[in-house]
C-alpha cells in the first residue's frame, strides 16, 4: 500500500528532487503548487467535459504540467540527471492545438465574462491558475532559479489554449441549444 503520510513535511520543509529541503514557502514548491491546483481544476473541467476530442486534449496538458513540475522540483546540481524537460515542442504542440481550436471559434474582441458553461468556467478558473503560474516562473527565471524559458513559454501558450477552448465549448454548448 502506498503511504501517503510520511511525516517528513511536519516541521514546514519539503524535499526537491534529490536530497535538498526547503521552506514550504519557498519560490519553487510554491511554483510548483500553484501548478498542480491548477492541473487539479483541469481534471474538474475535464471531468464535467462531454466532448472526447477537448477531454483528449485536456488530458494531454495534465500529463505535460506534470513534467513541468518535476522541472520545477529539480534542482540545478539535479537538472542533466532529470533528463526530460518542457522543451520548444512542448510549446508548438499547444500553439498547433491553439491554431485548430481558432479554426472552430472565434474569439471576440472583448472581455469575457466566465460562467456560461460548467465546464467553460471549470477552465477558466484553471487559465487563471496557470496565469499565476506563470508570474511565479517568470519570477524563478529572472531571478536565476531556473534556465529553461520553455517552462515560462508553455504556461504563457498553455493559458491562451485554454482560453480557447473554454470559448469552444460555450460555442457548442450554445449550438446545442439552438431549436432545430
Amino acid at each position: 500500500m502506498a503511504k501517503v503520510t510520511t511525516g517528513t513535511g511536519d516541521t514546514g520543509y519539503t524535499g526537491l528532487l534529490g536530497e535538498q529541503r526547503v521552506p514550504k514557502y519557498d519560490a519553487r514548491p510554491d511554483t510548483f503548487g500553484t501548478v498542480d491546483e491548477a492541473t487539479s481544476a483541469l481534471g474538474l473541467a475535464r471531468a464535467m467535459a462531454q466532448d472526447q476530442h477537448v477531454k483528449a486534449i485536456i488530458y494531454q496538458v495534465q500529463q505535460e504540467l506534470y513534467l513541468l513540475m518535476g522541472e520545477l522540483a529539480t534542482p540545478e546540481e539535479n537538472y542533466a540527471k532529470m533528463g526530460l524537460f518542457i522543451t520548444s515542442d512542448h510549446v508548438k504542440r499547444l500553439e498547433l492545438v491553439e491554431e485548430d481550436l481558432k479554426r472552430e471559434v472565434e474569439i471576440p474582441n472583448k472581455f469575457i465574462i466566465p460562467g456560461d458553461t460548467l465546464d467553460g468556467a471549470a477552465l477558466d478558473l484553471a487559465r487563471t491558475m496557470i496565469r499565476r503560474a506563470e508570474r511565479m516562473a517568470v519570477k524563478l527565471l529572472h531571478e536565476g532559479v531556473i534556465h529553461n524559458n520553455e517552462v515560462v513559454r508553455y504556461l504563457n501558450r498553455l493559458s491562451d489554449l485554454i482560453f480557447i477552448l473554454a470559448r469552444s465549448l460555450e460555442v457548442k454548448s450554445s449550438l446545442a441549444q439552438l431549436p432545430d
